[in-house]
């Protein structure tokens, strides 16, 4: 067995039970799992691999709920860069049945990459735009390149225009080799074991762009297999309209007919919910993955997570598609979750007189988000909403999933009162060391497991190309 030991970091965050913050703390694993936490003088004092981490803030791995690494081959697309949500999918619908084996896999290659640059160690990928031989085999290979926790999905889209969805017909499936090839998938590669590298969910893509047959039979064959479900719900007010107008209800309504609420369904965006919805994401155990740079990017507005945690609703974070957001940093994507919510507390309902509310009053102190909340939804939230109790923390147990700040980075200057909270208010931030399952991926802030500058050019003559059928 292999074992690792992190030792004198200025302040190791657990996020354990007791929210435990260590000064001089550390850890040892061995062989991929934590065995101690603490005081770096209570633990063992070799191992295979030492990292002496004097001068850094440790935090727990960051875990992504929700992505979609293909998008980064056309990120930044001029037809889509000011567009609202269904305007930018049709913006972008052939391009990605366009792509090919060989570019997936640099999309993966490069936005896996980038978000363990930003201390990202799970990364859950929504895979649906299968064309051209494309399968979800080929970002699974492209992930174990790189080293990251990785959660994926065969997802799919059924419903093409000619039958009243969004995506135009030459790019949905027919839905018999849809579910035979989640079969196949599952039974392939999903692993349901503590510390599991690889793990299968099922992911039809939206409400306009699958049939409410496929969407049951995928929560059965889910259930049935054991594995989770992960849709797109509640993201614009253009999808409330057309579920409404299509089947008479609201999005979240919609999917409680379908069997879609319950522990083991999370959801992406859930923008534009009522209190009362909220409340049956709570009472059913349904999650949410909360993503705030793909809102602002696409104007589709502010997610009440406040709202839902007060609630009790489980709540993660995604950097969603490299179209949408056009970066894969998860450690950005927090600080714009608590920017996000700051902003939101001034904002008077629409049947509001006015347009902006006080935050003077001490009374709204609670409906703050800091720093330490954010970077709880983005590890121990983002755990819950995957269903995993093995990551998310630092403590005895749990996966040696994990990433390090230098704190005598420029930008902390003047900002080490309070390091913790210094790696939000400061940042973004690039990892000097990332860790998954005791195995250092990152490096003195670069990477260690792929050649960088190769796979960069490559990918870019990938994307000229899916460019170049835009123009």
């Amino acid at each position: 067995m292999s074992t690792l030991l992190i030792r004198n970091a200025q302040v190791l965050v657990t996020m354990d039970g007791a929210r435990r913050e260590i000064a001089g703390g550390g850890l040892f694993a061995r062989d991929g799992m934590i065995v101690a936490v603490g005081p770096s003088e209570t633990l063992p004092a070799t191992a295979d691999r030492v990292l002496d981490l004097a001068g850094h803030v440790v935090l727990p791995g960051l875990v992504n709920t929700h992505h979609h690494l293909d998008q980064t081959l056309t990120r930044n697309l001029p037809a889509a860069q000011d567009r609202n949500l269904f305007r930018w999918l049709a913006a972008h619908y052939r391009l990605w049945a366009a792509r090919t084996p060989e570019a997936s896999r640099t999309a993966t290659l490069v936005g896996l990459a980038e978000l363990a640059l930003s201390g990202c160690t799970t990364c859950f990928d929504h895979a649906y735009v299968f064309r051209n031989g494309c399968r979800v085999d080929d970002q699974i290979a492209a992930a174990a390149e790189i080293g990251l926790r990785f959660v994926v999905s065969r997802g799919s889209m059924s419903l093409g225009q000619s039958r009243g969805g969004l995506p135009p017909d030459d790019c949905v499936e027919e839905e018999d080799a849809i579910l035979a090839d989640c079969e196949r998938v599952v039974a392939r590669y999903h692993d349901p074991r503590p510390g599991a590298l690889l793990q299968i969910a099922l992911a039809p893509c939206s409400p306009f762009s699958v049939t409410p047959e496929l969407m049951r039979e995928s929560a059965a064959m889910a259930r049935r297999l054991g594995v989770r479900l992960h849709t797109h719900l509640a993201e614009t007010v253009d999808e409330e309209r057309y579920t409404l107008a299509r089947f008479g209800k609201r999005p979240v309504a919609y999917m409680e007919e379908l069997g879609w609420l319950g522990p083991d369904v999370w959801f992406a965006h859930a923008v534009h919910v009522d209190a009362h919805e909220i409340g049956c994401f709570a009472a059913t155990g349904s999650g949410v993955c909360h993503c705030p740079c793909s809102n602002m990017r696409l104007a589709s507005g502010i997610a009440p997570v406040k709202a839902y945690r007060a609630a009790g609703v489980k709540v993660g974070l995604g950097v969603d598609g490299s179209a949408s957001n056009d970066g894969n940093n998860l450690l950005a994507e927090a600080r714009q979750a608590m920017l996000l919510s700051r902003l939101k507390m001034s904002l008077r309902p629409p049947e509001g007189p006015d347009t902006v509310l006080s935050t003077s009053d001490p009374a709204r102190d609670h409906e703050w988000m800091n720093a330490r909340e954010a970077l709880e939804i983005a590890t121990l939230g983002g755990a819950a909403v995957l269903g995993r109790s093995d990551i998310g923390a630092l403590e005895p147990g749990r996966c040696a999933d994990l990433f390090a700040l230098r704190l005598d980075d420029l930008a902390f200057a003047g900002g080490l009162s309070d390091p913790v909270a210094a790696a939000l208010f400061c940042g973004p931030h690039r990892a000097a060391f990332t860790v998954v399952g005791g195995r250092v991926i990152v490096e003195g802030g670069q990477l260690t497991t792929i050649d960088v500058p190769a796979i960069i050019a490559e990918h870019n003559r990938h994307a000229a190309r899916l460019a170049a059928l835009s123009a």
